[in-house]
């Protein structure tokens, strides 16, 4: 069961289509694997609609254009509405295997990722031991995107955040000093939290950073001087 949901601020940004894209993968991707966040999304994307076709109209002066404008829009809509429904029923076999299917291999393990890291998964995956990470470009200077895989037994060092780090589980589990996370689980941590993410089962995350990690305890304390290069 999911207990960590994007919050209401994130989703209205993402339906206005106002999130970076490092941040709109993470919560289109969610939404595909949240059906309550999907819902939530769909009404907000309704709601961006309606107020721009509003705007639209008000920012015009002639009302017999606007009204013109309304009814072609509405015969539009329900063009295109139709042409959508004999879309699905003409072309659901390659949607079900073309677009559907975004398939990965890491570490010996098969995985499916949601249609948002369609155009995302050209990188080659980089690591040591049991940590695995690929990079997506997705064209910000700040923010660092990339899938993350923990093979099973297989643990991050403790670290704090010296900016914010937004985690979303894609499969698999991992638990740390707050709570045990399953697939479509999407936290946000901040300089406030310290933690050792762990897992027994291993793990696929989609994450995004805008800052190095700062690691706390043991051997990875030495990676500090080069977070800057390596986050």
């Amino acid at each position: 069961m999911i207990k960590y949901h994007p919050n209401q601020d994130l989703l209205t940004l993402h339906a206005q289509g106002e999130l970076p894209l490092s941040l709109s993968i993470a919560v289109s991707a969610h939404c595909e694997l949240c059906s309550e966040c999907a819902a939530k999304l769909a009404s907000l994307t309704l709601a961006a609609t309606e107020d721009n076709f509003t705007l639209s109209a008000i920012s015009s002066d002639d009302s017999q254009i606007n009204a013109e404008l309304d009814s072609d829009l509405e015969a539009l809509l329900a063009d295109m509405m139709t042409d959508d429904k004999l879309d699905v029923a003409d072309s659901s076999q390659q949607t079900n295997s073309t677009v559907s299917k975004i398939n990965i291999t890491v570490k010996g393990q098969d995985y499916r990722l949601p249609r948002a890291f369609r155009q995302q998964v050209a990188n080659q995956w980089q690591g040591i031991g049991k940590v695995s990470r690929l990079r997506l470009d997705t064209g910000e200077n700040k923010a660092r995107a990339s899938l993350l895989h923990i093979a099973e037994n297989g643990e991050i060092p403790q670290h704090s955040h010296k900016g914010e780090e937004l985690t979303l589980l894609l499969a698999g589990e991992f638990s740390d000093e707050y709570n045990t996370y399953t697939a479509g689980d999407f936290m946000v941590l901040n300089s406030e939290h310290e933690h050792s993410p762990k897992t027994i089962e291993g793990c696929l995350c989609y994450t995004v950073v805008d800052a190095p990690l700062y690691f706390t305890k043991g051997i990875s304390k030495l990676l500090n001087p080069i977070g800057e290069l390596i986050y």
